[in-house]
Protein backbone atom coordinates (compact mmCIF):
# COMPACT_ATOMS: atom_id res chain seq x y z
CA UNK A 1 0.00 0.00 0.00
CA UNK A 2 1.39 3.67 -1.46
CA UNK A 3 1.64 5.88 1.91
CA UNK A 4 0.02 9.21 1.13
CA UNK A 5 2.10 12.25 1.14
CA UNK A 6 3.41 13.83 4.09
CA UNK A 7 0.78 16.61 5.58
CA UNK A 8 -2.32 14.68 3.77
CA UNK A 9 -4.77 13.26 5.08
CA UNK A 10 -5.25 9.65 3.89
CA UNK A 11 -8.68 9.30 4.38
CA UNK A 12 -9.20 12.73 1.86
CA UNK A 13 -11.17 10.57 -0.62
CA UNK A 14 -13.27 8.43 1.23
CA UNK A 15 -17.19 9.40 0.04
CA UNK A 16 -19.50 7.71 2.71
CA UNK A 17 -19.05 9.40 5.68
CA UNK A 18 -21.28 10.76 8.71
CA UNK A 19 -20.55 14.40 7.41
CA UNK A 20 -21.45 13.34 4.05
CA UNK A 21 -24.57 11.83 4.60
CA UNK A 22 -25.75 15.17 6.71
CA UNK A 23 -24.92 17.04 3.90
CA UNK A 24 -26.91 14.99 1.78
CA UNK A 25 -29.94 14.35 4.51
CA UNK A 26 -30.06 18.18 4.03
CA UNK A 27 -30.31 18.82 0.48
CA UNK A 28 -32.84 15.48 0.38
CA UNK A 29 -35.11 17.82 2.63
CA UNK A 30 -35.15 20.88 -0.12
CA UNK A 31 -38.10 19.35 -2.12
CA UNK A 32 -39.82 18.84 1.05
CA UNK A 33 -39.94 22.28 2.14
CA UNK A 34 -40.76 23.43 -1.55
CA UNK A 35 -44.14 20.51 -1.13
CA UNK A 36 -45.27 22.05 1.86
CA UNK A 37 -44.76 25.97 0.77
CA UNK A 38 -46.38 25.40 -2.88
CA UNK A 39 -48.22 22.19 -2.50
CA UNK A 40 -50.02 22.08 0.50
CA UNK A 41 -49.77 25.45 1.45
CA UNK A 42 -48.51 25.41 4.87
CA UNK A 43 -46.28 28.37 5.18
CA UNK A 44 -45.09 28.16 9.25
CA UNK A 45 -44.52 24.58 8.75
CA UNK A 46 -42.32 25.25 5.41
CA UNK A 47 -40.63 28.05 7.36
CA UNK A 48 -39.51 25.91 10.26
CA UNK A 49 -38.01 23.31 8.20
CA UNK A 50 -36.06 26.28 5.78
CA UNK A 51 -34.90 27.85 9.82
CA UNK A 52 -33.90 23.97 10.73
CA UNK A 53 -31.68 23.37 7.43
CA UNK A 54 -30.26 26.72 7.75
CA UNK A 55 -29.47 26.66 11.65
CA UNK A 56 -27.73 22.82 11.05
CA UNK A 57 -25.05 24.29 8.39
CA UNK A 58 -22.32 24.19 10.58
CA UNK A 59 -23.09 20.53 11.77
CA UNK A 60 -20.93 18.79 8.57
CA UNK A 61 -18.50 20.61 9.12
CA UNK A 62 -18.17 20.19 12.84
CA UNK A 63 -18.32 16.33 12.72
CA UNK A 64 -16.42 16.28 9.80
CA UNK A 65 -13.25 18.25 11.76
CA UNK A 66 -14.17 16.57 15.18
CA UNK A 67 -14.67 13.05 14.29
CA UNK A 68 -11.45 13.39 11.35
CA UNK A 69 -14.14 12.62 8.73
CA UNK A 70 -12.96 15.67 6.67
CA UNK A 71 -12.93 14.41 2.70
CA UNK A 72 -11.88 15.75 -0.38
CA UNK A 73 -15.96 15.17 -1.31
CA UNK A 74 -17.18 16.87 1.68
CA UNK A 75 -15.38 20.26 1.00
CA UNK A 76 -16.87 20.36 -2.27
CA UNK A 77 -20.27 18.78 -1.34
CA UNK A 78 -20.81 21.39 2.03
CA UNK A 79 -20.90 24.55 -0.30
CA UNK A 80 -22.65 23.17 -3.06
CA UNK A 81 -25.22 22.04 -0.94
CA UNK A 82 -25.55 25.90 0.81
CA UNK A 83 -25.51 27.20 -2.73
CA UNK A 84 -28.61 24.60 -3.60
CA UNK A 85 -30.51 25.61 -0.39
CA UNK A 86 -29.95 29.55 -0.54
CA UNK A 87 -31.29 29.30 -4.33
CA UNK A 88 -34.35 27.08 -3.53
CA UNK A 89 -35.05 29.56 -0.06
CA UNK A 90 -34.56 33.00 -2.00
CA UNK A 91 -36.70 32.25 -5.32
CA UNK A 92 -39.35 30.39 -3.16
CA UNK A 93 -39.52 33.19 -0.82
CA UNK A 94 -39.72 35.67 -3.82
CA UNK A 95 -42.38 33.63 -5.27
CA UNK A 96 -44.19 33.63 -2.55
CA UNK A 97 -44.23 37.67 -1.64
CA UNK A 98 -42.56 37.40 1.30
CA UNK A 99 -39.72 39.27 0.77
CA UNK A 100 -38.89 42.63 -1.27
CA UNK A 101 -37.98 41.61 -5.45
CA UNK A 102 -34.81 43.76 -5.17
CA UNK A 103 -33.29 41.75 -2.27
CA UNK A 104 -33.97 38.55 -3.68
CA UNK A 105 -31.93 39.71 -7.11
CA UNK A 106 -28.99 40.90 -5.13
CA UNK A 107 -28.79 37.51 -2.83
CA UNK A 108 -29.58 35.51 -6.10
CA UNK A 109 -27.23 37.58 -8.37
CA UNK A 110 -24.36 36.84 -5.57
CA UNK A 111 -25.02 32.84 -5.40
CA UNK A 112 -24.94 32.74 -9.02
CA UNK A 113 -21.55 34.84 -9.68
CA UNK A 114 -19.65 33.14 -6.66
CA UNK A 115 -21.16 29.32 -8.18
CA UNK A 116 -19.92 30.21 -12.17
CA UNK A 117 -16.53 31.39 -10.70
CA UNK A 118 -16.09 28.43 -9.03
CA UNK A 119 -17.27 26.30 -11.98
CA UNK A 120 -15.22 28.23 -14.09
CA UNK A 121 -11.83 27.91 -11.41
CA UNK A 122 -12.46 24.32 -11.80
CA UNK A 123 -12.38 24.03 -15.39
CA UNK A 124 -9.25 26.40 -16.08
CA UNK A 125 -7.78 23.89 -13.10
CA UNK A 126 -7.08 26.25 -10.46
CA UNK A 127 -6.48 24.88 -7.11
CA UNK A 128 -9.34 24.75 -4.71
CA UNK A 129 -10.46 27.45 -2.62
CA UNK A 130 -11.54 27.10 1.05
CA UNK A 131 -14.76 28.44 2.10
CA UNK A 132 -14.06 32.07 4.10
CA UNK A 133 -15.45 32.37 7.46
CA UNK A 134 -17.28 35.76 6.05
CA UNK A 135 -19.22 34.03 3.75
CA UNK A 136 -20.38 30.94 5.69
CA UNK A 137 -21.32 33.98 8.33
CA UNK A 138 -23.23 35.67 5.46
CA UNK A 139 -25.03 32.90 4.20
CA UNK A 140 -25.46 31.62 7.71
CA UNK A 141 -27.47 35.10 8.04
CA UNK A 142 -29.26 34.99 5.26
CA UNK A 143 -30.61 31.00 5.59
CA UNK A 144 -31.75 32.70 9.43
CA UNK A 145 -33.28 35.45 7.55
CA UNK A 146 -35.30 33.91 4.13
CA UNK A 147 -37.47 31.72 6.85
CA UNK A 148 -37.98 34.64 8.89
CA UNK A 149 -39.36 36.56 6.00
CA UNK A 150 -41.49 33.90 5.18
CA UNK A 151 -42.69 33.42 8.87
CA UNK A 152 -43.48 37.41 9.02
CA UNK A 153 -45.53 37.16 5.43
CA UNK A 154 -49.25 38.31 6.61
CA UNK A 155 -51.39 40.28 8.23
CA UNK A 156 -51.25 39.09 12.23
CA UNK A 157 -50.60 41.16 15.02
CA UNK A 158 -47.17 38.67 15.42
CA UNK A 159 -45.91 38.76 12.24
CA UNK A 160 -45.04 42.89 12.58
CA UNK A 161 -41.61 42.32 15.23
CA UNK A 162 -40.85 38.99 13.25
CA UNK A 163 -40.62 41.18 10.42
CA UNK A 164 -38.14 43.35 11.67
CA UNK A 165 -36.17 40.58 13.24
CA UNK A 166 -35.71 39.29 9.92
CA UNK A 167 -34.71 43.09 8.52
CA UNK A 168 -32.00 43.07 11.40
CA UNK A 169 -30.40 39.61 10.04
CA UNK A 170 -30.47 39.85 6.78
CA UNK A 171 -28.79 43.38 5.66
CA UNK A 172 -25.93 42.72 7.65
CA UNK A 173 -26.22 38.38 6.53
CA UNK A 174 -26.52 40.25 2.69
CA UNK A 175 -23.29 42.48 3.31
CA UNK A 176 -21.00 40.04 4.33
CA UNK A 177 -21.99 37.76 1.55
CA UNK A 178 -20.73 40.28 -1.25
CA UNK A 179 -17.79 41.30 1.02
CA UNK A 180 -16.74 37.50 0.70
CA UNK A 181 -17.55 37.71 -3.13
CA UNK A 182 -15.16 40.32 -3.38
CA UNK A 183 -12.91 39.02 -1.34
CA UNK A 184 -12.67 35.81 -3.68
CA UNK A 185 -11.29 37.88 -6.52
CA UNK A 186 -7.61 37.78 -5.10
CA UNK A 187 -8.05 34.35 -4.05
CA UNK A 188 -9.02 33.39 -7.42
CA UNK A 189 -6.15 35.05 -8.92
CA UNK A 190 -3.62 33.26 -6.91
CA UNK A 191 -6.23 29.99 -7.41
CA UNK A 192 -5.41 29.81 -10.79
CA UNK A 193 -1.73 31.50 -10.76
CA UNK A 194 -1.06 27.96 -8.46
CA UNK A 195 -2.74 25.97 -10.53
CA UNK A 196 -0.89 26.45 -13.62
CA UNK A 197 2.22 26.64 -11.49
CA UNK A 198 1.97 22.82 -10.23
CA UNK A 199 0.49 21.67 -14.10
CA UNK A 200 3.59 22.83 -15.68
CA UNK A 201 5.54 21.51 -12.66
CA UNK A 202 4.21 18.23 -12.67
CA UNK A 203 4.78 18.40 -16.68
Amino acid sequence: MTAAPEGVDPGADRILTVPNAITLLRLACVPVFVWLLFGEHRQVAAAVLLAALGATDWVDGFVARRWHQVSTVGKVLDPTADRILVGTAVISVIVAGAVPVWFGVLTVVREVLVSGAVLLLAGLGAERIDVLWVGKAGTFGLMFAYPTFLLAHGHAGWQHPVLIVAWLSAVPAITLAWIAAAAYVPLSRRALSRGRANRMAAG
